[in-house]
């Protein structure tokens, strides 16, 4: 697998080695030696997966220590625009985001460390998503910021009047108006 450095420290692009032939294609999703050799070490305790068509924002969605999650995010079908938002009280970046288009067809993964808000904006017609988490879901710890936030400059590539979003994320606030409980791991990152 080749590993991209983006903008942000410990925020990663990740593309594996795919062999096409006349049959179709064949590549690694995952290798967790490989992984831990050119990221570092994270274990994996669930997998999840949506399914959502054409303008669907989901985000930018977190959760508080100490039930943090960092993700491997991939799309299996379609085409989304993937970004990490950088929440981390401290961080040079503080605010800042990565922005992936993530396809069926390019097969890239985006690693998005605990410390982030994570969201994703459907491109295509629908999408199939799958991701990675190395910490359960707990309910009680969400947090999230409006995706909608001016001051990210996050431009989700669809018009604002096409977004589709849950009730939920309707109603988050801005990041300025959040606090969190995230600071910079200077062990890890």
């Amino acid at each position: 697998m080749n590993v991209l450095t983006t903008s942000i420290e410990g925020v990663f692009i990740i593309e594996p080695r795919v062999f096409n032939d006349q049959r179709g294609y064949f590549f690694e999703s995952y290798n967790q030696k490989e992984f831990e050799e050119k990221i570092g070490r994270i274990h994996f305790v669930q997998d999840n997966e949506s399914f959502s068509s054409y303008g669907v924002l989901r985000g930018l969605h977190y959760q508080k220590p100490p039930y943090a999650q960092s993700k491997l995010v991939r799309v299996i079908q379609g085409t989304v625009l993937d970004v990490a938002l950088d929440i981390r009280a401290g961080s040079p970046t503080y605010g800042h985001h990565v922005a992936v288009e993530l396809s069926g067809e390019n097969h890239r993964q985006f690693f998005i460390p605990r410390g982030f808000a994570h969201g994703f904006c459907v491109l295509s017609e629908t999408a199939l998503f799958q991701y990675k988490c190395d910490n359960f879901y707990a309910p009680h710890s969400e947090g999230a910021v409006a995706w909608n936030d001016p001051s990210l400059g996050i431009d989700w590539r669809i018009p604002a009047e096409k977004i589709l979003l849950s009730e939920k994320d309707r109603h988050h606030r801005f990041l300025k108006e959040i606090e969190t409980d995230f600071y910079i791991d200077k062990d890890r990152y």
